[in-house]
Order: C-alpha cells, then sequence, then structure tokens
C-alpha cells in the first residue's frame, strides 16, 4: 500500500472535546497500531473549544510522533469538528475515530483495503449480524434503537447504526460530504449518510465489538430532542436545496 506524492495513504481523525484523561491511552493504541502497519499514516486531532489540556497532551505527543497534528477551533460541537478534520486531512482513507476508543484498534482493519474494496463508505455498526456490544446500559441501548427508527421512518432506511463513532471515507467522498454537511452537533452522521445516498456513493455497514464508556459527552434529554428536530431539518434543508452547493462556512476559523 502506498501514498501518492506527500499525501499519506490513512488520515485518522478525531475530535476531541475535554480529553485529556482518555486521550492518552486512545493515542497510545492508535500510534502503535500504525507503527506496524504497511502503509502512511497521520493522526489528526480536533481539539473544538477544550478548557482543559487536551491540546497540550496531543503536543506532547507530538513531540514523540511526527505523525500526529493538532488542530484546534474555537467552535463547539462534534460535527464540526469531524467536518474540519476531514477537510483538513490529506489521506487517500479518513477514518474517524471516537475519542474513547470504544472499538478494539484491531478493528480498524474491517475499514479498508484489502478487507474491504468497493465502497466509497465504510461505516461501524454495533447492530448488523456479526457485532457485539459490551457493559451498554439498557436505557441507552433503547434510546438508540428509537433513535434508529426515527431515522428510518423520517430520513432514510437501509442502516442499522448510524450513530457508532467509527467511520472510513475515501478522499474524494470524505472532500465532497463533508464540503456539503452543515450539522455542527451529533446529528452530522445521519446527514453525511443521507448525502452519500443522494449522491450516489456506495456505503457499507460492518459488525463491530463495541465497548460502552460510561464518560459520555450527551446530555441524554437535550441532546436527543436537538437530534430528532434535526432529523427534520435534513428533509428541509434537502429541498430548499441547500446540498447542492458546498457550505460557504464548513472549514471554522482555527
Amino acid at each position: 500500500m502506498t501514498n501518492t506524492g506527500d499525501a499519506p495513504w490513512l488520515s485518522v481523525i478525531i475530535p476531541a472535546y475535554n480529553e485529556e484523561r482518555r486521550l492518552p491511552a486512545t493515542l497510545d493504541k492508535i500510534l502503535a497500531y500504525l507503527s506496524d502497519r504497511p502503509f502512511s499514516h497521520d493522526v489528526w486531532v480536533v481539539d473544538n473549544g477544550s478548557t482543559d489540556r487536551t491540546a497540550d497532551v496531543v503536543r506532547e505527543y507530538a513531540r514523540r510522533h511526527p505523525s500526529l497534528r493538532l488542530e484546534q477551533i474555537a467552535m463547539r460541537g462534534k460535527g464540526v469538528a469531524v467536518r474540519t478534520g476531514m477537510l483538513r486531512a490529506k489521506g487517500a482513507y479518513r477514518f474517524l475515530c471516537d475519542a474513547d476508543l470504544s472499538m478494539p484498534v484491531g478493528e480498524f482493519e474491517r475499514f479498508y483495503p484489502p478487507s474491504l474494496k468497493d465502497a466509497d463508505v465504510v461505516i461501524g455498526s454495533r447492530e448488523v449480524r456479526g457485532a457485539r456490544r459490551f457493559d451498554e446500559p439498557g436505557y441507552r441501548h433503547l434510546t438508540g434503537r428509537v433513535f434508529s427508527l426515527a431515522v428510518k421512518l423520517l430520513v432514510m432506511r437501509g442502516f442499522e447504526d448510524t450513530q457508532c463513532g467509527f467511520k472510513c471515507f475515501r478522499a474524494a467522498a470524505a472532500e465532497d460530504l463533508f464540503s456539503r454537511q452543515r450539522f455542527n452537533g451529533w446529528s452530522f452522521d445521519v446527514e453525511v449518510l443521507y448525502l452519500a445516498r443522494r449522491r450516489g456513493y456506495h456505503v457499507r455497514e460492518v459488525p463491530v465489538s463495541w465497548y460502552y464508556q460510561s464518560d459520555s459527552r450527551i446530555r441524554l434529554a437535550a441532546d436527543s430532542f436537538n437530534m430528532f428536530a434535526d432529523l427534520i431539518r435534513i428533509r428541509w434543508f434537502d429541498l430548499r436545496g441547500m446540498y447542492a452547493r458546498p457550505n460557504p462556512h464548513a472549514l471554522p476559523d482555527s
């Protein structure tokens, strides 16, 4: 596996908000894994408005790992952090990875060649056959299934788990989709997958092993309400033609 020019074969994008505690273990595992792979790579941590030492942690690691990049933006929201990382990175494949690394790092290989060769977008799933979930409270699983049903009823069918925090995009798909994506919050996953469907990309859903992390950034009541409202907004934005052109604010000021 080789890259063209100076662009790496794989870019890993990690959105991070106040992750000084969890990032060290995550970076240790990811950087060790990548150091043994036969392809070029880089890792982008996108710090969006952290008030702790998240940025300092990344800088300390970057002194020892030249492939590690820090991107800082003031704007809050996972959607804007992922969008920024996907558009700043240059990898032929761009892999979204949650900062808690709730999926074992060895399962990265399910998402890109040679395991998969024919997909533009590959999404991790905790629901399709072969997936395994560990230690998740029943109420969190139920909330997720209700949201999944709402996605199928209001936006699109065909996906069992739009919200798993592990997804991989070919470069061309990443640049097209994230230049049009508009949501800054948690609903960006559904929006991007809706765009992928609308724009004719081949999307695959692959099973993963997933371990529940209790230190979640989601505010269950408030964020759930906003996410359900966003499902309506996706359809509304499409009807207004907003996805037919790139988002002029896709990249925020650093």
